[in-house]
C-alpha cells in the first residue's frame, strides 16, 4: 500500500465524484471514481485499491449490497456515505462490515481525516505490541506483525480493520471489564463517535467469528458496565 493510498469513490453524483476526487488528489492520493456497481467492479479488477468510499443510495445495486459482496472476498476498508438522517443505514452498514460512515453533505477535510485514520489502522504493526508479535488465547493466535488471526485448526479468519482493532484491545486487556468508552478510545473506533451502538455491533461481529465453530464463550457482556474478554492471553 502506498503512503498516500489508492482511493476508489463510488457515487452516482458526478459533482461529488469530481469535488471529492479533486480534493483527495490535491492531498497526495491516487483516486479512481465509479458511478455504479459495474464501474466499481471494473476498477477493482484493474488494480489494487486501498480504501473504498461507497455511497449507500446507488442506482441498481445499492451500496449496502455492494458492501456485503465486497466483504465476501476482501477486507479492503470501506467508508459508507449516506444522505439519510436515520441510524438504520449506519447500523446495517456496520453490520455488513463497513469500517466507518459519513453523512452527506460532508466537509472534504473530515472525509480526508477519516480516510487517514482508517489507513493508519491498516498499516502492519511494528511488532512491539505488549512485548511480542504473537498473542495466543484458547488455541487461537493473532500475529500482530502480519495482522493475521488463525483459529485452533490453523485456518486464517478474516477480520475487518475495526474487528482487528477491537480484538487487539481485548487481548491487551484480558480478563477485565472494559467500558464502551474505553473500547472506542483504545481501538480508535471513529465510527462510534456520537453513535453508541457502533461498538456493540463491532463486538457482536467479532464474537460471532470467535465462537463460530462451537467454541467457548470469549466475550461476555457485563450488563451496565461493558465487555469482558474471558481467555488468558500469552505473548511471544
Amino acid at each position: 500500500m502506498s503512503p498516500e493510498g489508492h482511493i476508489l469513490i463510488v457515487d452516482d453524483d458526478a459533482e461529488i465524484r469530481r469535488l471529492a476526487g479533486k480534493f483527495l488528489r490535491e492531498h497526495g492520493h491516487k483516486v479512481t471514481t465509479a458511478q455504479d456497481a459495474r464501474e466499481m467492479r471494473e476498477a477493482m479488477k484493474a488494480g489494487p485499491v486501498d480504501l473504498i468510499i461507497l455511497d449507500i443510495m446507488l442506482p441498481g445495486t445499492s451500496g449496502l449490497d455492494l458492501c456485503r459482496d465486497i466483504r465476501r472476498t476482501s477486507n479492503v476498508p470501506i467508508i459508507m456515505l449516506t444522505a439519510r438522517g436515520s441510524d438504520v443505514d449506519r447500523i446495517v452498514g456496520l453490520e455488513l462490515g463497513a469500517d466507518d460512515y459519513l453523512s452527506k453533505p460532508f466537509n472534504p477535510r473530515e472525509l480526508l481525516a477519516r480516510i487517514h485514520a482508517v489507513l493508519r489502522r491498516m498499516r502492519p504493526s511494528d511488532g512491539t505490541v505488549s512485548g511480542g508479535t504473537l498473542l495466543t488465547f484458547a488455541g487461537w493466535t493473532l500475529d500482530t506483525r502480519r495482522r493475521e488471526l488463525t483459529n485452533p485448526a490453523a485456518v486464517v479468519v478474516d477480520l475487518s480493520t475495526g474487528e482487528y482493532d477491537l480484538l487487539l484491545t481485548f487481548l491487551e486487556h484480558p480478563q477485565r471489564v472494559l467500558t464502551r468508552d474505553q473500547l472506542m478510545d483504545a481501538a480508535k473506533n471513529r465510527t462510534a463517535t456520537g453513535f453508541d451502538r457502533a461498538i456493540d455491533i463491532q463486538v457482536s461481529r467479532l464474537r460471532k467469528k470467535l465462537e463460530s465453530h462451537g467454541g467457548p464463550e470469549m466475550v461476555k457482556t457485563v450488563r451496565g458496565a461493558g465487555y469482558f474478554f474471558v481467555p488468558e492471553v500469552e505473548r511471544s
